[in-house]
């Protein structure tokens, strides 16, 4: 039985994205109300660009934004290019260093290209648009912004919001520029309703208090109700924040992860992720989902397989995805060196500490004498006890040399 009017909220509700709501029957009731009209209610998540891809933390609320999209509503992707120039205090223990504007530009292509793998963008109603809140804040006057904004907010009410708190309390400090950040982002989320009619910011739970800065702002300025709605911090089983794998980010855009690394991180999930993985990161119908994480012992293998080839499908396009599970299959249940493995092409022989540093497998050298030491690492399926071994033309078979970090990272090196 539904819960809620509107279909956004109840697909919210039935896949685990809901944690908080600003107002919850208000904005049930705007988004029902826009879907009986058959008009699109606008709805925005922001990104401030300090790297040039997103990565599988940031998937939660983008698809919270493509669910938006696909219950017949207007998604805006804000990316920060002044509040990038600031940094936002949430969860962070001391200033962001500052960006060049060679590097911002780079990142906001970057972040478009993450957006646009998971939302449709153009010219139609329900099409996705990408904003950058420097075109309203390059120019703006300070001291206008002090009178018009600043009379709205008391320092009171600044202290008690988490990301200040939370620094406080730590005795860390904390600078007048970021103390701006919650200004900001609440100047963004009026700009928006202003020239856009947007309503609603859609975020992680970590940006609640941001989100409320722009909700009583809108209140007290514009005698608007905004909404907020914010999904929970996904973790594992231990706890652990989803979206880094062996230390390092999963990356959304394929110039900064293989498609296969990307499969084999949700193909690797553990047993008791699979249900809340299927739900969040895939479009499977809620009855499939359910038939699928039902499943018990090996059988559970078959739905991580449908996990991470409907996930990848979604962030890399189906053709990367199959050749991600025809990659997966032929290594692992073959038992042969698939061509869709990560690779680094060489001219001679190299050393193998050079090698898994070249292929992105350990950070430095001492850690991969490390890893040798534990057996942690093989060429062709033998385990390296050598760290002074050299791989040579010896080595290859079929123009390529296996290399293997643990029993689920793997590599190839190609003449």
């Amino acid at each position: 039985m539904s819960q809620f009017k509107s279909q956004f909220m109840n697909i919210m509700t039935e896949r685990g994205f809901y944690n908080q709501c600003t107002n919850e029957d208000g904005f049930d009731t705007y988004l029902y109300q826009c879907e009986k009209e058959g008009k699109p209610a606008v709805g925005y998540l922001g990104s401030d660009p300090t790297g040039d891809s997103l990565h599988v933390g940031h998937i939660v609320p983008l698809m919270m934004m493509r669910w938006f999209q696909k219950c017949g509503h207007k998604p805006l992707t804000l990316v920060g290019g002044a509040t990038a120039r600031i940094g936002d205090p949430s969860g962070k223990d001391k200033l962001r260093p500052f960006l060049s504007e060679e590097v911002l530009e780079h990142n906001v292509k970057g972040l478009k290209k993450s957006f646009s793998k998971f939302l449709k963008f153009g010219d139609g109603a329900t099409d996705a648009v990408m904003v950058d809140n420097w075109d309203w804040f390059k120019d703006i006057n300070y001291l206008g912004f002090l009178r018009d904004v600043g009379t709205y907010y008391t320092v009171n009410r600044m202290l008690t919001m988490d990301s200040v708190k939370t620094r406080l309390e730590r005795e860390q400090p904390m600078s007048f520029l970021e103390f701006n950040y919650m200004l900001l982002q609440g100047y963004d989320f009026c700009e928006l309703y202003l020239k856009y009619g947007c309503r609603a910011q859609i975020a992680g739970s970590d940006q609640w208090g941001n989100i409320t800065s722009g909700t009583e702002l809108g209140r007290r300025r514009h005698d608007v109700e905004l909404f907020g709605f914010t999904s929970p911090i996904i973790t594992d089983s231990a706890g652990k924040k989803m979206g880094k794998s062996e230390g390092n980010a999963v990356w959304i855009n394929d110039d900064k992860l293989p498609a296969y690394d990307y499969y084999q991180y949700f193909r690797n999930i553990g047993d008791a992720e699979v249900g809340k993985c299927l739900r969040i990161f895939t479009d499977l119908p809620i009855d499939e989902i359910r038939r699928l994480e039902s499943l018990k012992d090996q059988e559970i293998n078959e739905a991580k397989k449908i996990l991470a080839f409907e996930a990848t499908k979604i962030c890399r396009g189906e053709t990367e995805a199959k050749a991600a599970q025809d990659t997966a299959v032929s290594l692992f249940e073959q038992g042969t060196a698939g061509g869709d493995l990560p690779s680094v092409r060489i001219s001679g022989d190299i050393g193998v500490l050079d090698a898994f540093l070249q292929l992105g497998f350990v950070a430095s050298k001492g850690e991969a004498r490390r890893l040798i030491k534990q057996g942690g690492l093989k060429i062709n399926n033998q385990t390296v006890c050598d760290e002074n071994r050299i791989i040579s033309a010896a080595d290859f078979i079929d123009g390529q040399v296996k290399l293997s970090q643990g029993k689920k990272k793997h590599g190839l090196l190609k003449k």
